[in-house]
């Protein structure tokens, strides 16, 4: 029994000496442990490690902010019009490739039409009832002052130069609507000769022909068939939508930064329409950019990306774009410093982008430090 309680003693002793041991190994100063995840997105380090890494308090600040969104480039509405068949009849000849320079009143395709030869003389015809009808009004204004004319002759001349002129007025109105000028006009009512069957369709303004609609042949219609496309691609619009959430920070007059995979360098333009309606399927607001495009790189249904700069200065929180990390869904996070040396990594909502710094919409708040440089060692450490 005795060697027995002595095994026992002995065996206790032992025990109790590499607890101690165990004790005193664990009781090394933290400043030299290595990095260790202490629990889920939290990461702690020892003061040479906590050297490396910069963070910075988080205060709210007073900036203006940048929306950002996409927008498709359309042709100035202003400046551009689609070019209708004033006349019917078969398309006789196209005057006029896509890609060329008109000017106002240039003849684009010729028609061979009945209804301008009928225009034509209608107008020859009326401006003959005209001149007839003016002579014998002047010549009854003569009789009646020498008093060899009675009132009421003179009243029928003068109702009948008045009628006579309304007619004229009507025929000269429809050669116009069917693009002819007054060079044009001056020369039917002379009796010049000119191709009696042959209508010209011509641009309303000057500009790019930028579209041509019509074949060789085809019939077009009176005022329904459209034949080109003219554009002053000096400007476009870039038509853009804006959400909820951001539509009240943009207005009428503020800049916005038109950019593109065509080119590396930002075209500026001008907000100039806001719509007071929303798009039903997508709550978004529509909005309506003017750019210059002098050197014609934007192009009609091009996608590009549009930056607003709102005028009015909001106060929020930002922080640093190098301070913002990715996960694998593409979500961003920070990591925000604690005390002891400890970083929690902490997931955000980002707004617009303001220079070299993101707005954040929740996730922080004021009196915070988030990390500035370091946040990818951090990063890496938190996975081992």
């Amino acid at each position: 029994m005795t060697d027995r309680s002595a095994l026992g003693s002995t065996i206790v002793s032992a025990a109790v000496a590499v607890a101690i041991a165990g004790c005193s190994r664990g009781a090394e100063p933290r400043d030299h442990a290595p990095t260790s995840a202490v629990e889920a997105g939290t990461v702690e380090l020892d003061t040479a490690q906590r050297a490396r890494i910069r963070a910075e308090r988080v205060v709210p600040r007073v900036y203006n902010a940048l929306i950002n969104t996409n927008g498709t480039v359309a042709f100035n509405g202003d400046r551009s019009t689609q070019v209708i068949a004033p006349i019917s009849g078969p398309v006789s000849r196209i005057l006029v490739a896509p890609g060329a320079r008109v000017e106002r009143g240039q003849p684009l395709a010729t028609v061979s039409s009945p209804d301008f030869a009928e225009a034509v003389a209608s107008y020859r015809k009326a401006d003959g009832a005209w001149r007839n009808a003016e002579r014998i009004a002047t010549l009854d204004e003569q009789l009646f002052a020498n008093d060899a004319l009675a009132r009421s002759d003179l009243d029928q001349a003068r109702t009948d130069l008045a009628a006579a002129t309304a007619d004229r007025e009507a025929a000269r109105s429809q050669l116009r609507s069917l693009g002819l000028d007054e060079t044009a006009i001056a020369a039917i009512r002379d009796d010049t000769p000119i191709p009696a069957t042959q209508a010209a369709v011509r641009a309303p303004i000057s500009g790019t022909l930028v579209e041509k609609l019509i074949t060789p042949g085809q019939l077009l219609q009176a005022g329904t068939t459209p034949c080109f496309t003219i554009a002053d691609l000096s400007t476009v619009w870039v038509m853009a939508n804006v959400f909820e959430s951001d539509v009240g920070a943009v207005q009428r007059g503020e800049a916005a930064f038109i950019t593109t995979d065509a080119s590396p360098d930002t075209l500026v333009g001008r907000v100039d329409y806001v719509a007071d309606l929303v798009d039903p399927a997508t709550k978004a607001t529509a909005v309506r950019v003017v750019v210059p495009n002098r050197t014609r790189l934007l192009r009609r249904d091009m996608l590009v990306r549009v930056a607003i700069r709102a005028s009015r200065p909001r106060t929020g929180i930002t922080i640093p774009v190098a301070a913002v990390l990715r996960d694998d869904e593409n979500l961003p996070f920070v990591y925000v410093a604690v005390t002891g040396g400890t970083f929690d990594r902490r997931r955000v909502d980002l707004g617009g982008r303001v220079g070299d710094r993101y707005e954040v919409a929740s996730g922080l708040k004021a009196g915070e430090s988030v990390v500035t440089d370091g946040a990818l060692f951090l990063n890496g450490a938190s996975t081992q």
